[in-house]
This record gives structure tokens, C-alpha cells and sequence, in this order.
């Protein structure tokens, strides 16, 4: 299957209601025009998006933004993308880039799997985070779960060489099947030592659904590959 398809069935979220905030609604409308990206069908210009050429990250299902707005801030050197269709957590990191005044950032509000077939050029990110995503732990839905090889392939031919590919999860059996897949996936090898896991990064700032599985007891479980 080429880099730029993927299964129709397979999203990266699951649609769920949320309550939206009349800051959050009013951040939305006003503040969209200043940080937000339509998503349309073509590769983005991401040097003019941004007026510069810089290293650039792309996190994939963002939440509540705690852990981009933390990584904007500490480094505004680098470019940043963030994805993310739950409109309350878009809403709330629009209000915190406002407030912080941070330029670095830009915002899709669209399904990632066709944000990066479509609206990512190939080889233009150096840097992909993919945090906790659902790992749909019943087996019947397995199917269902982001990270399998037609999107690491995919994943993988968006990145620069030398780009690399982070995830993160609490749910041991979804590590050990993203770290099977992205074994798997040609051009990318594993930056463990042990080629298994690597440490946490230290610059991550905790995301709710980590807070929330640390409440519960999880470990978590990271994986970083580099495009060869």
C-alpha cells in the first residue's frame, strides 16, 4: 500500500462530546484566524505558514495542549503543529498561546490521518509526537488503533531524514504492538539501545490521560525512531 493511503476505517480520534467553555467558544472565534489552519487537500507551505525556516515538530492528537504549549515556549527556535478535533481542547490551547504570546504554534482541527496524507509534504517535519493514543484495548477493536503499518508508513515518509517518530503510552500490549510495527516499517530504526524502549523524555510535560493512568498505577511505555 503506497506511503500516502490508509484504511478509510481507521481515524485518529474517536468522536465524543465535551463541554465547551464560553471562553473556549469565544477563543475558537476570534483566536482562529490568528493560530488556526483550514485543513484543505494540498501540502502546506510551512516556511511562509511560519515566515522562516526552522525545525519543526507536529503533535498528533494534542488534548488539551498542556504538552505543546510547554514545548513552544521552551524552545522558540523550533516550529510546532498541533492536531486535534475536540474543539474544547483546541479552544483552551488558543487561549493559552494568546496569553503567553507565543508565535511558534499553529493549529489543525482536522483527522491527522488526512492532515499527513494530504496537508503534509513529504520529508518536511523533523519531528512527529503521537501521546497516548487510544489504545482500544478490547481485542474485536483492536483494528481500530492508530499506530499499524500503513500509518507508520506513513508517518515515516513525512519526516526529514533524520526526523524522528516519538510515542507514548500506558497500555502494555499497544507498546509492544507499536514497537513490533514501527519495527516493521521500512526506513526507520528503533534509538533504544536495547532496541525496546527509551527513557521518558524529560522535556514532556505531563498530559492528562498520563496524569490519569499514574492515578491508576500505569506504566508508560516510550518509543522513539529515527527516519535512517
Amino acid at each position: 500500500m503506497p506511503a500516502s493511503e490508509h484504511p478509510r476505517s481507521i481515524r485518529s480520534f474517536v468522536t465524543r462530546a465535551g463541554r465547551i467553555t464560553p471562553a473556549q467558544q469565544r477563543a475558537l472565534a476570534e483566536l482562529w484566524p490568528k493560530y488556526g489552519i483550514a485543513f484543505v487537500p494540498e501540502p502546506l507551505d510551512v516556511s511562509a505558514l511560519f515566515g522562516r525556516q526552522a525545525p519543526r515538530t507536529l503533535e498528533i492528537g494534542f488534548g488539551n495542549g498542556e504538552n505543546l504549549l510547554a514545548l513552544a515556549a521552551a524552545h522558540p527556535q523550533r516550529d510546532f503543529l498541533g492536531i486535534e478535533v475536540h474543539r474544547p481542547g483546541v479552544g483552551r490551547l488558543l487561549l493559552a498561546l494568546e496569553a503567553r504570546a507565543l508565535t511558534n504554534v499553529r493549529v489543525i482541527c482536522h483527522d491527522a490521518v488526512e492532515v499527513l496524507a494530504q496537508q503534509i509534504a513529504p520529508q518536511s517535519l523533523d519531528e512527529i509526537l503521537i501521546l497516548f493514543p487510544d489504545p482500544w484495548p478490547k481485542k474485536r477493536h483492536h483494528k481500530r488503533r492508530l499506530i499499524q503499518r500503513p500509518f507508520a508508513e506513513l508517518a515515516a515518509s513525512r519526516l526529514a531524514p533524520r526526523g524522528v517518530l516519538r510515542v507514548a503510552t500506558d497500555w502494555r500490549p499497544y507498546a509492544l504492538q507499536i514497537l513490533e510495527t514501527l519495527e516493521a516499517a521500512p526506513g526507520l530504526v528503533n534509538l533504544a539501545a536495547d532496541g525496546a524502549f527509551v527513557t521518558r523524555p524529560s522535556e514532556r510535560a505531563p498530559t492528562r490521560f498520563e496524569l490519569r493512568g499514574e492515578r491508576l498505577g500505569h506504566e508508560v511505555w516510550d518509543v522513539a525512531f529515527r527516519r535512517a
